[in-house]
């Protein structure tokens, strides 16, 4: 957390263009030089209701959503199903000014469309500006935009209103806009927003407050992504070129960006009746030969669970993601959770085997999805990428060159025909597909059409050619071989160069703190502040969590004398999976967990760390629980 930053939330309604506005302004700030990071809350309604997304802005590698914000652009929501006091969401018209009130830092801006919004409707507004020195500026965006064109354009005024505001040169929007809009839309929205920032500079003293964008520089070229974004790409540069799915948010993104490729790239995409169908339809494929994969929430991949324990059987590689959102049951759709860890690990029939990555960052995403592919079709096992809706939709700046590596089609574990012609056979010819005696439990793969590769693929326990038997001797053999796949990946794993785990902090730390998926960045931030406070902290971010990294995790735990485990959901999911892999350490284990639906911001982790394992004390409020260590 820097003092010089900008944390600009854009609020309206859903409908009002608040997600590609302040993904374009995004972009803006990081062409101009700064990171940026974005965070994005909106309801699970079809339409209406109100939303809201932070840009978090700083010459400084920024890898959370702050602590509060300091720049309130609320544009009203237009779109508002019943404006009256007395209706079931009140006055929904007024949230985006009046629900963004707690959260503003004091000595903040509010900027609010007075052509839609009236703040005399909020009881105490006057008084809380007062309170909290915000200055405010009330501003006719509506009006505005409606003399230049069409109304949805306030939104371009708002930018405007907020470069002058916050000292943001307006080219950079402006470029921005020659890039993506067509001539018959720029012109007005080039006209709109310099005559909203000419207005702010004319009427107001825009250095009456202290919240200015800072100015930064790149030192190699950026692109804006999302974790959403950033799996799409990943399976595309891995050879993936089928996916099945159907939508269901926030894995929706992911099956949108490559069904929009694919057909660029000779690749196939399907969308079907079910989340059983896509499953088993990226099973089909992938045992015809091609690299494939399949995805859903936590509703949807439930269905999965069936087609998921056919994999494992019958040894065909396939890629799955879960965007886990908040449950149980429909729960709440468009809000972010991590409840859904257990359910991946040991959804199916039997003693099933698979791999499952949980990426922490936008940039692990892209890696562990790549990687995720490569196990799969080397191990002939599914694997799958655990991630959640702040992953999956927040933004940020990563370098171009992280992208710049070789694809690669490599189907893994196939025989050729040559090698399948002196193949182990069965007396009937057919492909010993499922061999007993195999280096690492993997028995290579024919794909059909391949001469002298035939064999039998069924969800039964089989012989080594396929035929279904239930003898004990082969099922011991069989059963052993898929399991031992399991600790070959792991040393696999532990054999590569670069490990997936994520140390940040003092190597001689006093105190841990360890996370997995999508708080990686916030419990980093954490530690950053601790340390700067005093504080003897370092953090681990675990990614690996089939198999289990139980060599990295032991060294770490062996060097702090306490460990406090942040994750998002009630039941402490990630600390249950730890103390079964390393039940020796659940004395030093304690737990801080979020499930309201919103993410952590650094400052719940601080106070956390301070309130629970410094001073020893209960933690006050609703926001975050505390789960102590096993023996206190």
């Amino acid at each position: 957390m820097t003092d010089d930053e900008l944390i600009w939330r854009i609020a309206g309604g859903s409908g009002d263009g608040i997600a590609s506005t302040s993904q374009n302004f995004a972009k803006a700030l990081m062409r101009s030089g700064l990171d940026v990071f974005t965070h994005r809350h909106y309801p699970s309604r079809i339409r209406g209701g109100h939303t809201y997304t932070e840009i978090r802005a700083s010459s400084e590698p920024v890898t959370s959503r702050g602590n509060g914000y300091n720049f309130l652009l609320a544009l009203g929501d237009s779109f508002a199903r019943n404006p009256q006091e007395g209706a079931y969401y009140k006055n929904e018209e007024i949230k985006p000014l009046s629900e963004n009130l707690d959260e503003l830092r004091e000595g903040g801006v509010i900027v609010y469309d007075s052509g839609l919004l009236d703040a005399s409707e909020i009881e105490d507004f006057d008084e809380r500006v007062e309170a909290n020195n915000w200055h405010v500026y009330d501003i006719d965006l509506r009006s505005m935009a409606r003399d230049v064109g069409r109304e949805v354009m306030r939104n371009t005024a708002g930018v405007g209103v907020t470069c002058a505001l916050a000292g943001i040169d307006t080219q950079y929007v402006e470029d921005l806009m020659t890039d993506a809009m067509p001539e018959k839309i720029l012109e007005p929205n080039l006209e709109i927003l310099e005559r909203a920032y000419n207005h702010v500079l004319e009427e107001y003293d825009a250095d009456a407050h202290d919240v200015t964008a800072p100015t930064g520089e790149h030192d190699e070229e950026q692109v804006l992504l999302s974790g959403s974004d950033a799996i799409a790409y990943g399976a595309i540069d891995e050879g993936c070129r089928f996916i099945a799915g159907y939508p269901m948010t926030p894995w929706t993104e992911v099956f949108t960006i490559l069904s929009q490729n694919f057909p660029k790239i000779g690749g196939v995409s399907e969308q079907v009746e079910d989340e059983i169908a896509a499953a088993a339809l990226a099973i089909g494929a992938s045992h015809a030969g091609v690299k494939a994969m399949s995805g859903s929430s936590g509703g949807g991949f439930a269905l999965m669970s069936e087609p998921l324990g056919l994999a494992e059987m019958t040894e065909t590689p396939v890629v799955l993601i879960e965007a886990m959102r908040a449950g149980p049951s429909t729960g709440m759709p468009t809000k972010t959770e991590q409840g859904d860890l257990e359910h991946v690990l040991y959804t199916s029939q039997g003693d099933s085997h698979r791999v499952v990555f949980a990426p922490g960052t936008v940039s692990e995403a892209y890696d562990q999805t790549r990687q995720a592919f490569r196990i799969a079709y080397e191990y002939q096992v599914p694997s799958i990428i655990l991630y959640d809706q702040k992953l999956g939709g927040e933004l940020i700046n990563v370098p171009a060159s992280h992208f710049d590596r070789e694809p690669n089609p490599d189907l893994g574990s196939v025989l050729t025909e040559a090698e399948l012609e002196t193949a182990p056979h069965a007396e009937t010819g057919k492909y010993q597909r499922f061999q007993h005696d195999v280096e690492d439990g993997v028995s290579p793969r024919s794909i059909p059409g391949q001469e002298n590769g035939r064999f039998l693929a069924t969800g039964n326990e089989h012989t080594p050619e396929g035929h279904i038997a239930e003898t004990p001797e082969n099922r011991v053999a069989q059963m052993n071989r898929r399991l031992q796949k399991a600790e070959a990946i792991r040393a696999d794993l532990d054999s590569r160069e670069e490990t997936h785990q994520t140390y940040h902090g003092d190597d001689e730390a006093e105190y841990g703190l360890i996370t997995f998926g999508s708080q990686q960045g916030t419990v980093e931030e954490a530690v950053d502040v601790l340390a700067d406070q005093g504080y003897s902290v370092k953090s681990l971010g675990v990614s690996d969590l089939m198999p289990y990294p139980a060599e990295e995790v032991s060294a770490f735990l062996d060097s702090v004398d306490e460990a406090l485990i942040v994750e998002m959901n009630a039941s402490a999911q990630f600390r249950g999976l730890t103390q079964k892999e390393l039940g020796q350490y659940g004395e030093k284990l304690s737990s801080l967990l979020k499930y309201n639906g919103n993410p952590f911001e650094p400052a719940d982790i601080v106070e956390g760390f301070k309130t629970t394992i410094i001073e020893g004390d209960e933690l006050s409020g609703q926001e975050t629980t505390f789960v102590p260590a096993a023996g206190d």
